[in-house]
Parts: structure tokens; C-alpha cells; sequence
């Protein structure tokens, strides 16, 4: 069975910084993409980064230059350093597992079959 666990999360003052991790179980982790997905206030869920099995990384504008996905093959976990936090940056952040091994990494949420259970992120100014 596959399992995704996120940690992480909390209270963060804006300017500040958070480390989310994801471990993932029941699959050969290396062969695979993971993303993280966020999901504020009212707003619908949206793709933050991503990192693909062979280490390629894509992130939203939004994050671009403040956040950063990594990966610990050995560890079975994927990173996601945020740095710079915003309040716009509160939400439950997801992180996420495609069906299929071997793919590049997609925004799309219909990409992805396995959800973690979320981690609160919440920035107050």
C-alpha cells in the first residue's frame, strides 16, 4: 500500500522559513515523480514543485526563487524548502505521486493518484 506522510508545517511569521518533508512508502521511491500541491483559503488546490525521478524540478511563478524541492532517494523523502514565506503562501500544503513511473513532472493534479493527508503552512504578517 502506498503511503505519503507529510511533516513540516506551522506557524511561520512572514520573511520566515519552513521545511516540509514527504515520505513516501510502498513504492520503489527513485522511479518516481513527486510533487507538492497547496491548497489556501478559498482557493482551489495548485501545483507548487515538483521533482522528477531522474531530479529534474519545475515550480509555479509563485514560488520561483524562494522555495526549492529536493530529494533523498535513500531516505525516501522529497524536501521542500520555503524560504521568504508570504501570507498568500498560508495553505495545507499536499505533496503528491503519479500512477506511473519514469514521468516528468505536470502541474496538473489529475496527474496524480497518491495525495498525502497535508500539512498546514500558515504566515501571519
Amino acid at each position: 500500500q502506498v503511503q505519503l506522510v507529510e511533516s513540516g508545517g506551522g506557524l511561520v511569521q512572514a520573511g520566515g522559513s519552513l521545511r516540509l518533508s514527504c515520505v513516501v512508502s510502498g513504492r520503489i521511491f527513485s522511479r518516481y515523480t513527486v510533487a507538492w500541491f497547496r491548497q489556501g483559503p478559498g482557493k482551489e488546490r495548485e501545483f507548487v514543485a515538483g521533482i522528477s525521478w531522474n531530479g529534474s524540478v519545475e515550480y509555479s511563478d509563485s514560488v520561483k526563487g524562494r522555495f526549492t524541492i529536493s530529494r533523498d532517494n535513500a531516505k525516501n523523502t522529497v524536501a521542500l524548502q520555503m524560504n521568504s514565506l508570504q501570507p498568500e503562501d498560508t495553505a495545507v500544503y499536499y505533496c503528491a505521486l503519479p500512477s506511473a513511473a519514469y514521468t516528468t513532472v505536470r502541474a496538473s493534479e489529475l496527474r496524480y493518484d497518491t495525495w498525502g493527508q497535508g500539512t498546514q503552512v500558515t504566515v501571519y504578517s
